[in-house]
Formats: C-alpha cells, sequence, structure tokens
C-alpha cells in the first residue's frame, strides 16, 4: 500500500463521518425548532424528523414546515375562553360594587 492509498482512505473516512454527521443534524433540525418555539406537538414533530431522514427525507420537508407553524385554536374554543374571562371580569366588578355599596 502507497502513501497516496493511505491518504485517499483517510479522505474516504473523513468524507463518510462528515456525511453521517450531517445526517443526524438534519435529522435532529426540526424537533430542535419545535423545541425552541415552544411547539405543543415538538415530540410529535422530533420524531417525525427522525422518521423523515430514516425513509429517505420524502416527508422531511413537510415536517421542517411543521415546526415553524403555529397552531390555531378553533373559534369555538377561543370563543368560549373570552366568554369565561368576560364572565370572570363581571363577577369581580360586581364583588367590588357589592363593597362600595352601591347596589340599584
Amino acid at each position: 500500500m502507497s502513501g497516496l492509498d493511505i491518504f485517499a482512505i483517510i479522505v474516504l473516512l473523513i468524507l463518510i463521518v462528515a456525511a453521517v454527521a450531517i445526517w443526524i443534524a438534519l435529522a435532529m433540525l426540526p424537533g430542535k425548532i419545535a423545541a425552541k418555539r415552544n411547539h405543543p406537538q415538538a415530540e410529535a414533530i422530533n420524531i417525525g424528523g427522525w422518521l423523515g431522514a430514516i425513509f429517505g427525507g420524502v416527508f422531511w420537508p413537510i415536517i421542517l414546515v411543521w415546526a415553524f407553524t403555529k397552531p390555531t385554536v378553533p373559534a369555538s374554543a377561543a370563543e368560549q375562553g373570552e366568554v369565561q374571562a368576560l364572565s370572570d371580569r363581571v363577577a369581580v366588578l360586581e364583588k367590588q360594587r357589592a363593597q362600595v355599596g352601591g347596589t340599584t
């Protein structure tokens, strides 16, 4: 084996290690983004990123977009939350009014 053969083997091993490191970094990327953005489905996005990488990256771009989305609350749940908040505020105001002594 000549010095050129040994150099070629070393370069090949470095390229293989770099390719594996890049593959792992890309598989972890959607999960890290989702966790950093406090996404409620961060664990599912993490698993999806790994599965996307294992299966050749077919669904990986979709998982990456999912990591950047903000989940929306259905309108009915948002309205219920607003109604509850207003009801609580009215109760507090009525209690304050009763303490002042001004009932009509």
